[in-house]
């Protein structure tokens, strides 16, 4: 365990590194698309291997938010009444949806198209708002968030109204550059908070639970401590390099 410089709240280092890991994965799979998106090289992005990145790397992070919402709810839990207790994640929460409402007024102007109408970063905002319904449970979420996935799986293909777009019910033709549906995609939150209370009951890591040292430690720990500000700031940067390289050649005209 490591602690937060300037703080008396502990951070569990593991935690942070494993964040870190999904950082980077995001950033290869995003340099991956963007490549094919602007026609660089066709790497095919949407199956495969790649796909399976995609999937993994997005299930990662949720993860990791049912596990983070574990351990604040078991320290807020000592320290806040219930009201504070709920009006401290409706406001992490809505902070985190406003940035997802960012990113879909910029994608609408920039990629009308294919806009990020209800992505990760609004499934996450919309999991913080809700959790003090479920964060407090064990068995039950391992279950419901089971449901959630194969409930996701049954409804995936069934066309409907955009006013359903955020429980995964979408008109025929939709196209989103992210698209993280509540089904199933909550259920990896779900899925995450019954990890984090086998893994760190009482917001405590376990008795006995060794974590040996990782390579890479400090940098992907450092990664993971500041994965929204890196999510914020990666495409901008990737794009920005894609136009130095390639834009000599045409692909990008200044």
């Amino acid at each position: 365990m490591c602690e937060r410089r300037g703080s008396s709240t502990p951070r569990f280092w593991e935690i942070d590194y494993v964040r870190g890991v999904a950082v980077v994965m995001m950033v290869i799979f995003h340099a991956a698309f963007d490549m094919a998106y602007f026609g660089i090289v066709d790497l095919g992005v949407h199956a495969g291997l790649w796909r399976a990145l995609a999937v993994c790397t997005a299930s990662l992070f949720l993860l990791l938010v049912g596990i983070s919402l574990t351990l604040s709810g078991a320290r807020a839990q000592k320290t806040l009444n219930r009201r504070d207790f709920v009006l401290k994640y409706l406001r992490r929460g809505a902070g985190i949806m406003g940035l997802g409402f960012l990113l879909t007024l910029l994608t609408l102007i920039m990629v009308p198209k294919e806009p990020i109408l209800f992505g990760i970063l609004h499934l996450i905002g919309l999991s913080v708002i809700l959790s003090p319904l479920y964060i407090r449970y064990t068995w039950v979420n391992i279950f419901a968030g089971l449901a959630a996935i194969v409930t996701g799986w049954g409804i995936g293909g069934i066309p409907g109204p955009s006013c359903l777009l955020w429980l995964g019910v979408h008109p025929p033709g939709f196209a989103s550059l992210d698209y993280t549906p509540v089904f199933p995609w909550f259920g990896a939150v779900l899925l995450g908070v019954w990890l984090g209370h086998l893994l760190y009951p009482g917001g405590q890591q376990r008795s006995g639970l060794s974590v040996p040292h990782l390579p890479g430690r400090d940098v992907l720990c450092y990664a993971g401590r500041h994965s929204l500000v890196i999510y914020l700031l990666h495409q901008p940067v990737i794009i920005l390099i894609i136009t130095l390289l390639w834009s000599p050649a045409g692909i990008f005209p200044l």
